[in-house]
Order: structure tokens, then sequence, then C-alpha cells
């Protein structure tokens, strides 16, 4: 069996890492095709080289330019490569750009799509994220969802064939991870921070740094906390402070986009998570890490049923009241599955 398998955003680096891994060992052969949606050193060759991903066979180099052009020219690109390896599946992850460009791709010369993480719904179709899963669900022949609730949304939308609940890949990766993490007291040594006395923080989602008074809204916010915010800090929100021209409190360390093992380091070690992105809600959860989410829903609604992530918006008065006063349960149901899905998925696709 031959695979070829899109990836193009930190996320799907991740992701891809867990499934790869159980492919290749199987015997299975797999190609990488890289898009470049991604292309910071900080946001993609790290991971590569830390999580053990092989080197993609294809990178397309394709980055910025608005989501229409974007997606044109990785759908083109990804044509020609699946022309010439002629694989029997393709497999996409997520909800970006380059999950939509590769699942059209092959979609249209008839090559079976296989989307993991299927079935995730923010019900908010302003979101280009929202789009593109929901087009690459409708024309994937294999569904695999991280929950119930996915299956059910798809249920909802008519579709039932190729579903599978699988779990998260993302648990795989973030179970491993925290067995192999060891002391941490270096790492918080080199953040000048102490374990459970600081905030982490990710801010990069277009709805908060398009929008000026969301933006603006949320640099009120963590700069008028009395305590440390670590923030590395994505590239669309370090050009949208310096085009608006606003400044950060000193208690907000700003620092470069962090590896996987780093990140997931300073989460396990953090008070709260603070974060508008959608897999830190989840890794917030699996850490035991209280999560507030700014943004208006989320597609990870189980995280907010059990009580462990809050929904604020881009609210300052609402950011700050949940930073200050949320607490978390003590149940910790398991989401998302027992960190397998990638096992799954390769009897799956056998």
């Amino acid at each position: 069996m031959k695979i070829i398998t899109i990836i193009g955003a930190r996320p799907q680096f991740i992701k891809a890492a867990a499934v790869s891994k159980v492919l290749r060992e199987a015997g299975v052969v797999e190609k990488l095709v890289h898009t470049g949606q991604h292309h910071d050193s900080n946001m993609s060759d790290v991971f590569f080289d830390e999580l053990g991903i092989p080197a993609p066979e294809y990178n397309l180099a394709i980055q910025g330019g608005g989501h229409g052009a974007m997606t044109g020219k990785m759908l083109e690109a990804i044509e020609e490569v699946l022309l010439k390896e002629r694989p029997d599946k393709v497999i996409v992850y997520g909800d970006t750009n380059s999950t939509l460009a590769g699942a059209l791709a092959a979609v249209k010369i008839h090559i079976p799509v296989i989307h993991v993480e299927a079935g995730l719904r923010s019900f908010n179709r302003s979101m280009p994220e929202e789009i593109n899963r929901v087009m690459t669900d409708h024309i994937s022949e294999l569904l695999l969802c991280t929950s119930d609730v996915a299956v059910d949304h798809l249920k909802a939308e008519g579709i039932t064939d190729g579903v599978h609940l699988v779990g998260d890949v993302m648990a795989d990766i973030n179970r491993t991870t925290r067995e192999d993490l060891g002391s941490s007291s270096e790492l918080l040594s080199e953040y000048c921070v102490e374990k459970k006395k600081y905030i982490l923080m990710t801010w990069h989602r277009a709805e908060n740094t398009d929008n000026v008074e969301r933006l603006k809204a949320i640099a009120e916010a963590v700069s008028a906390l009395q305590e440390i915010v670590v923030l590395p800090l994505h590239p669309r929100t370090k050009k949208a402070l310096e085009r608006e021209g606003i400044s950060l409190a000193e208690n907000v360390r700003v620092v470069e986009p962090l590896s996987y093992h780093k990140m997931t380091a300073l989460l396990v070690n953090s008070r709260c998570m603070l974060t508008d992105s959608g897999g830190v809600q989840k890794e917030a959860y699996w850490c035991r890490v209280p999560c507030i989410t700014m943004r208006d829903e989320t597609e990870w609604t189980e995280t907010v049923s059990a009580g462990w992530n809050c929904i604020v918006g881009a609210s300052k008065d609402e950011i700050l009241k949940a930073v200050r006063g949320f607490i978390p349960p003590i149940e910790h149901p398991v989401l998302y599955g027992d960190g397998h899905a990638s096992e799954r998925i390769l009897e799956l696709l056998k």
C-alpha cells in the first residue's frame, strides 16, 4: 500500500508524527508532502527534528497570500505530485487550507481521501477552518473521528458511511511526550518562571489578529494581569501588533514559537492556559491545566462540558474575570481516546 500524507501547519506535523510512525513500522509506503503553509523553522523544521518525522519527499514552499490564492496554488501542486506518485490513498489532517487542497486534489482524480479529525464543527461559517473541515468531510472516504460528538455531527449532515471513532492522534503524542518529560527545572529557569506561578498563552487566530478591537482587547487584558504570562508569539500576531503599534506590558514575556516538547513542559507546569488555538484546548485538558479560550465558540465542546475549559471571547473583562477566578472541578473524565488512535487508523487502512 502506498500512502501520500498532506501536511502544512504545526498541528498537522504533530498529528502526522504519531500516524507516520505506526505506518512505517507496519511496512506501509508513505510519502510526505509539505505544502509550506507553516515554513518558519520554529513553526516547521523543529517539529520534524524533535518528533522524528521523516523529511518530506516533497516541499511545495507555498505560503502567504489570500485563502483562495493559497488553496489554488496548493491544489495545482498537489495534483502534480499525486499524478506522478499514484498512491492508493491520501491522508489529510484537520482543517487548514492544506487539508482542503489535498482532499480536493485527490478526489478529483479518484484517489480515496482519509480525513483524520473528521466531524469537528464550530458552526461558525465565517471561520475559514469551518469551511475547510465541512468540505473535506463531504468528499472523504474514511472519516476518522475523535469523539462521539464528532460522529453525531457527521450523522446530522447525512454522513454515515466510512465513519469511525478512533480517538485523537494528538493524545498519542501528548501521552508519550509527558511520559518522557522528566524534570522541567532547567526549562523553567530558562524562562525565569516557577511551577504553577505563571500563565501560558497562545494567540494567533485570524479573528483575534485581523480585528483591531479584539486585538486591542486581548492585549489590554493580558497587560492588566498581575502575574507572568509566557507568550510564544506567532508571526501573524507579531505583525498585527506591530501594524497597530500595540505594546504589551512587562509581565508578558514574549518568546519565539516553541518546540512541542518545550510547549508541553511549560503547559504542564503552568497555572492555566490562555489560548485561541484549537488543539491546545485538548492538550491543556490532558495535562489537567485549566483552559481559558479567547473565542466565541469551540469545536472541542467536551472540554467545556467537563468544566475544564471556559469560553470568554475577546472581552477584556471576561478574560480578566476568568483568569482570576476560573476553577475546574475535581472530576476529570477521559476525553478523546486512550492515546492509541494511530494503531486503530493503521488497522482501518489495512
